[in-house]
């Protein structure tokens, strides 16, 4: 069995237990958060991490991965304090989160730009799977990028540099995709044409719809299917969220899906108490608490729920 890296080191695959495969601890403007330092309480928001994870835990998920990367305000050296007070493992991740243009860091050196030169993403990217996360020792164990409404340039630079990272280091790819727009396929097209496996893609948010035609495609593509926004009702309700899950099932599908929430213990792109009063479901527990039983009332199996919260994460994250 391959091993895991985490942010306590290196896991066995065969004992990541029940994974959750797309969780964020924490999504922040750093640049914000360090000049205004009056909006950020650490200890507060430390203590409510610790919390809000030692919660998920008693409810049987032994495993999250977090795929907060740069532009969504990853500090290993945080998680690394939260993870010693938690029993839970935490896979973090590598890569660029924009959704149009690649920062300014990068707009005027790699291919294609003013001064040329080899991609320095790949670099980045490589050194993060291999030496470890700003001198923490805590190695990235995926890569991650997003392709929302379209597949601009500098959307595509990243994942041409994810995909590159990919090839070097065996390391999965999870990408935020818009299920509205179909930007699954774009990504499919983007990751095949560099040589990259389907079966090394996670395309995630894809249970923001209900068209189980797309799905299908996509899974039959052999990308995993990450059913990982329950709790965002707002733009898919609950119950057409089981049902499209319960219906892939019922066409074989299980092997190619996992579950999650997209939540976290706190992010800043919503004024305190309004992500609480809107969606009082985007929650670590929505999934065991709620989505799980909704699935077996559906006729979903314990067996097609162990694929998605066990065997399908476990093979997706030991691939390499």
């Amino acid at each position: 069995m391959s091993v895991v890296e985490t942010v306590r080191g290196q896991v066995d695959g065969s004992a990541l237990g029940r994974v959750l495969t797309h969780e964020h601890v924490f999504v922040l403007n750093e640049e914000y958060r360090r000049n205004y330092p009056e909006s950020w309480d650490e200890e507060a928001r430390f203590v409510d991490a610790v919390t809000r994870l030692r919660e998920l835990k008693t409810r049987g998920i032994d495993t999250i991965v977090d795929p907060t990367v740069l532009g969504l305000g990853r500090d290993v050296a945080r998680l690394t304090r939260i993870n010693e007070h938690v029993d839970i493992n935490i896979v973090v991740a590598t890569g660029v989160y924009t959704l149009r243009d690649v920062p300014f860091l990068f707009q005027y050196h790699g291919p294609g730009t003013l001064l040329g030169g080899p991609e320095p993403m790949v670099e980045l990217f490589e050194r993060d799977i291999t030496k470890g996360i700003a001198n923490t020792g805590v190695k990235a164990a995926v890569l991650k990028c997003a392709v929302e409404d379209e597949l601009t340039p500098g959307v595509e630079r990243v994942m041409v540099a994810v995909a590159e990272a990919h090839k070097r280091t065996g390391a999965p790819i999870i990408v935020h995709t818009s299920p509205v727009a179909r930007t699954g396929t774009a990504a499919l097209d983007v990751f095949l044409r560099q040589g990259v496996s389907s079966e090394a893609l996670l395309l995630s948010h894809s249970n923001d719809t209900a068209d189980v035609d797309y799905l299908t495609e996509l899974a039959d593509s052999g990308a995993y299917l990450g059913m990982d926004r329950f709790g965002i009702d707002i733009l898919l309700p609950f119950e057409d969220r089981v049902r499209t899950l319960a219906t892939l099932v019922d066409k074989g599908l299980a092997e190619r899906m996992v579950l999650s929430q997209d939540a976290s213990c706190h992010i800043d792109w919503f004024p305190p108490g309004v992500r609480e009063a809107a969606l009082p479901n985007w929650r670590y527990t929505h999934i065991v608490d709620d989505v799980l039983p909704a699935l077996r009332a559906a006729g979903v199996g314990e067996r097609d729920i162990e694929l998605m919260l066990v065997d399908n994460p476990r093979r997706i994250l030991a691939g390499r």
